[in-house]
C-alpha cells in the first residue's frame, strides 16, 4: 500500500516538475526475494527485491519507508531517463543512472525535509564514493574500460554522477535547468545518447562552452578545495585553491569548474549578503566581496554545492558559530562534524578530550524546537570509523581500527555524561501515544527520540531502552531499542525474542542477523559472525542474507573486520571463494571490503593481500571477482598513508 501511494506521488511529481507523463496504459511491479539488486527499470515491468516493496509498521522500520518511496520513484524516474531515452553504450551508464539519482533525490526532498535529504547524500557520498576515490578503486563517472560491467554500477556512477547533475542545476538555476531538460527529452526521444548530447543541450540552451565542465565525466578523484581570507577596509577576499589527488592511470589533473555556494554572516548570524555561487575554474581564483561593514563570518560550500573535500581552516569559535548559528543546516551539520572529527583524531593520539563549548552547542540544538526534529537527529551520527580512518591516512597516519572504535566510543559516553541531565526529560518529550504513521513529520520524531535513546541507555543501565522494546507497537522503536542495549553489551533477552517473533519473516531476519553484527564489540564480533554464519537460518544463497552477515561485518564493524590476527579477512575470503561459484556478481560487490588495504599497518596490509590473492587464485574464479581483485592488487605505494 505504501509503495503504491509512493509511484502515484512520484507520477504526479514527474508530471509537475519534469512535464513527463508516464506512456503505458498499465505499469507492473513485481517482488522478489531472491535479487541481487535493490531493483531493475524494465520498461512497463520493474523488478524488484521485495525489502523494496513490503512494507507494515510491525515489519518494516522508518528507514524501509524512506528508501521504498525513494526507489520506487527512482525506477519510474527511468522510464523517461533511461527507458525512452537510454544508452548507446555501457560507457554512458551514469547518463541515466546519475540523473535519475538526482532525480529521485529532487522528490524525496520535495516529500520530505530537503535539508534532511541533502545531508543523507553528502553522507552517503563520503562514506562510499570518497573512499573509492581515495583506493585502488577509483575511476572517472564515464569509465575508461572494464572487464565486466557489473563492477561499474558504483558510487561513482550513482552517486557521484548524481553530483554532476546537480552542479549543472546549481550553476544554471532551476529554470535554465528546466529548459535544458525539455530540450533533451525533445531532442532525444526515443534515441541511445552519450553524455556529449546530455552535456549539449545545456550549451545550445545557455550559449556557453561546458568543454571544460565535462572533465568531472572523465577525470577520477575527490578535489581538494582550500579556502583563504582576506578582509580589508570594507572588502572580503576569498582565495580558494583545488588539488585532486593521483588516482589509478590518471596523475595529471586540470582544473574542474566547481559552483561554491557562499554566504556572508554577522556576528548576530545575519546574512550579510544572500547565498552567491561562485563559480571556479582556475588551479587558484580570488573573489571579492566589496562594500560590507564589518569582517563577516564566512560560510561556504553551501548546500554541499560540489563533491569535493573542504579544507576551510576556520578559527575554531567561528566554526562553533557555523555550528550554532549558519542558516545553512548543511553547514551546521557539517561545521559539527569537522569539529567531531578533530576530536576523535585527538583522541585516537590521546592528545585531547570532548571539550565543553562542543557539547553546550550540542545541546543548544537538541533543545531547539524551530529546527526539524530529523535535523536534530542527524546531529547526533558522528563521522564513521572507515571515515575516521581515511581522514586520519590522508594525513599519513596509520592508526589502529581499535584505537579509532574506542576513539567514537568514548566521544558517545563524554557527550552522554555531558547531557545527562536534560536527556531522560528530552528522550520522554517526544513519546507519542498515536498509532505508527511512516509520514516525514512522525518519522522525525522517532528518529531524536531514538538518537537520544541510544545516549540515555549508557546512563541509565538499559532501562528506558528495555521499555521501548517491550511496549514498543512499530519495528522502528523495537529495533532501535535492541541496538541501543547491544551497543552496551546487553540485550541478550531481546535477542531471542526478536528471533522467536519474526523467524518466519525473512526479511526481518536480516535486520536480526544484521544488528548483532554491526554492533558486536571488535574482539567478539569474528567469532560472533562465524557462528551465525553455521545458523540454519542463514541461507547464503539468498542475497539480501549473505548482505546481512558478510557485508555487515565487513563494511558495518569495521574493528572487527580488522582483527589484528586477520580472522576477519579470512573469514570473508572463505564466503567470497564460495559465493563466487555460485553469484559472481554479489561476490565481486564484498570484494571492496579489501579496497583500503594500503591504509594500514604493514602486518594487516599482508594478512589482506594474502587473502585477496586466495581469492584470486581460486579455481574457477570468476571474470566479476577476477577484475576487482586485479586492480586491489595492483595498488602500488601512491595509494599508501601519506601517498600521493
Amino acid at each position: 500500500g505504501f509503495a503504491m501511494d509512493a509511484l502515484k506521488r512520484a507520477m504526479r511529481w514527474d508530471e509537475e516538475n519534469y512535464g513527463r507523463e508516464y506512456d503505458l496504459d498499465q505499469f507492473n511491479i513485481v517482488a522478489v526475494d531472491d535479487f541481487n539488486m535493490g531493483a531493475m527499470e524494465n520498461k512497463g515491468l520493474n523488478i524488484f527485491n521485495s525489502k523494496l516493496v513490503l512494507s507494515s509498521p510491525e515489519t518494516a522500520t522508518d528507514t524501509d519507508y524512506e528508501r521504498i518511496e525513494s526507489v520506487i520513484a527512482h525506477e519510474y524516474f527511468h522510464n523517461w531517463t533511461g527507458n525512452r531515452i537510454t544508452c548507446r553504450d555501457w560507457f554512458q551508464l551514469s547518463l541515466k543512472e546519475g540523473l535519475t539519482v538526482f532525480r529521485d533525490q529532487q522528490f524525496s526532498g520535495d516529500q520530505r525535509s530537503a535539508d534532511v535529504v541533502r545531508i543523507k547524500a553528502a553522507q552517503r557520498l563520503r562514506d562510499t564514493q570518497f573512499q573509492e576515490d581515495a583506493g585502488p578503486l577509483a575511476h572517472p563517472v564515464r569509465p575508461e574500460s572494464y572487464r565486466e560491467i557489473n563492477n561499474f554500477y558504483t558510487a561513482t556512477v550513482y552517486e557521484k554522477g548524481a553530483e554532476v547533475v546537480a552542479m549543472l542545476w546549481r550553476l544554471f538555476g532551476p529554470a535554465a535547468y528546466r529548459t535544458a531538460l525539455d530540450l533533451y527529452f525533445v531532442r532525444h526521444d526515443g534515441e541511445a545518447c552519450t553524455i556529449e548530447n546530455w552535456i549539449k543541450v545545456f550549451e545550445d540552451t545557455s550559449g556557453r562552452d561546458l568543454s571544460q565542465f565535462k572533465l568531472w565525466y572523465s577525470q577520477s578523484g575527490t578535489p581538494h578545495l582550500s579556502c583563504r581570507s582576506e578582509y580589508s577596509e570594507g572588502t572580503l577576499r576569498l582565495t580558494f585553491r583545488q588539488t585532486t589527488p593521483n588516482t589509478p592511470q590518471q596523475s595529471a589533473k586540470q582544473p574542474f569548474v566547481i559552483p561554491i555556494a557562499t554566504g556572508l554572516l554577522n556576528l548576530n548570524g545575519a546574512e550579510m549578503r544572500p547565498t552567491t555561487v561562485l563559480e571556479m575554474t582556475k588551479e587558484t581564483q580570488t573573489f571579492a566581496f566589496a562594500g560590507l561593514p564589518s569582517r563577516p563570518i564566512v560560510s561556504t560550500l553551501r548546500g554541499f554545492s560540489a563533491p569535493v573535500v573542504l579544507q576551510h581552516d576556520l578559527p575554531r569559535d567561528e566554526q562553533l558559530f557555523i555550528l550554532r548559528h549558519d542558516p545553512d543546516n548543511f553547514n551546521r551539520w557539517d561545521a559539527g562534524q569537522t569539529l567531531a572529527r578533530e576530536i576523535l583524531h585527538g583522541l585516537v593520539r590521546n592528545e585531547s578530550e570532548p571539550d565543553a563549548e562542543f557539547v553546550r552547542s550540542y545541546a543548544e540544538i537538541l533543545h531547539d524546537s524551530s529546527l526539524d526534529e530529523a535535523f536534530r537527529a542527524l546531529m547526533l551520527e558522528f563521522p564513521p570509523e572507515s571515515d575516521l580512518q581515511r581522514s586520519l591516512s590522508e594525513t599519513g597516519e596509520v592508526a589502529d581500527p581499535v584505537a579509532v572504535h574506542d576513539a567514537c566510543d568514548a566521544l558517545w559516553s563524554a557527550i552522554a555524561d555531558r547531557l545527562a541531565d536534560r536527556l531522560e526529560s528530552l528522550y520522554r518529550a517526544l513519546a507519542d501515544d498515536a498509532p505508527y504513521a511512516p509520514d516525514p513529520r512522525s518519522a522525525g520524531r522517532r528518529s531524536l527520540r531514538n538518537a537520544l535513546l541510544r545516549l540515555l541507555t549508557r546512563l541509565d543501565g538499559g532501562e528506558a531502552a528495555t521499555d521501548q522494546y517491550a511496549n514498543s507497537d512499530n519495528m522502528t522503536e523495537r529495533v532501535e531499542a535492541l541496538r541501543s542495549l547491544l551497543a552496551v553489551e546487553m540485550g541478550e533477552a531481546e535477542l531471542r525474542d526478536f528471533k522467536q517473533n519474526w523467524s518466519d519473516d525473512r526479511l526481518v531476519l536480516d535486520t536480526w542477523f544484521a544488528l548483532q553484527i554491526r554492533e558486536a564489540p571488535p574482539a567478539q564480533a569474528p567469532a560472533l559472525v562465524r557462528e551465525l554464519a553455521e545458523l540454519k537460518d542463514f541461507d547464503w544463497r539468498n542475497p539480501n542474507r549473505f548482505r546481512s552477515v558478510i557485508a555487515s561485518f565487513a563494511f558495518g564493524n569495521h574493528a572487527g573486520f580488522h582483527a589484528v590476527d586477520g580472522s576477519g579477512y579470512k573469514f570473508i575470503a572463505d564466503w567470497l571463494i564460495k559465493m563466487d561459484a555460485t553469484n559472481p556478481q554479489v561476490a565481486a560487490r564484498h570484494c571492496a571490503a579489501f579496497a583500503s588495504w594500503r591504509r594500514y599497518d604493514a602486518g594487516r596490509q599482508e594478512k589482506m593481500r594474502r587473502q585477496m590473492e586466495r581469492i584470486r587464485s581460486a579455481e574457477r574464479v570468476s571474470r566479476d571477482c577476477a577484475e576487482m581483485l586485479d586492480r586491489l592488487l595492483k595498488a602500488g605505494s601512491a595509494d599508501a598513508p601519506g601517498g600521493a
